[in-house]
């Protein structure tokens, strides 16, 4: 078998881990796999198509993985529930301690517990949402 065959088939393997695999593993090396492939049309010795192939490889490594991580990153959307973490609501209904009570937080009314008592006018800060109820604290002066 010629060595540009047997580089085809170790490209075609690479390929199927890549495709099988959700993360970034093995495509520098298919592109390393591809030139060596090329070198071996012109080039019948294996230790120099296989140092390309591997330094190449590292090389694009390296030097793009970064790059490509940022590129391919998708973008958490905040949606309404995470949106309002972090946000100042005021309560309009009184919250005791550990018991329900109601925050007005962008507009819109929300059921909320609280590790202190708080009344009605008082400025907090949501915190997290616990289920369908926002965890406040009292917002500090």
């Amino acid at each position: 078998m010629e060595m540009w065959m047997i580089w085809l088939i170790i490209v075609f393997l690479l390929i199927i881990a890549e495709v099988s695999t959700v993360n970034l593993v093995s495509i520098w090396f298919i592109a390393s796999g591809i030139v060596s492939l090329i070198v071996s049309i012109f080039v019948d010795n294996f230790y120099i198509q296989f140092a390309i192939f591997v330094i190449l490889g590292i090389i694009l490594l390296l030097t793009t993985r970064s790059f490509l991580e940022r590129l391919l990153k998708t973008k958490k959307e905040t949606t309404n529930l995470d949106r309002v973490i972090g946000m100042e609501a005021i309560v309009t209904e009184p919250i005791k301690k550990h018991n329900i009570g109601e925050v007005k937080v962008d507009g819109k009314r929300w059921s909320a517990i609280s590790d202190v008592e708080l009344e009605i006018g008082s400025e907090v800060i949501v915190e997290e949402i616990n289920g369908v109820k926002l965890m406040v604290r009292k917002k500090e002066k």
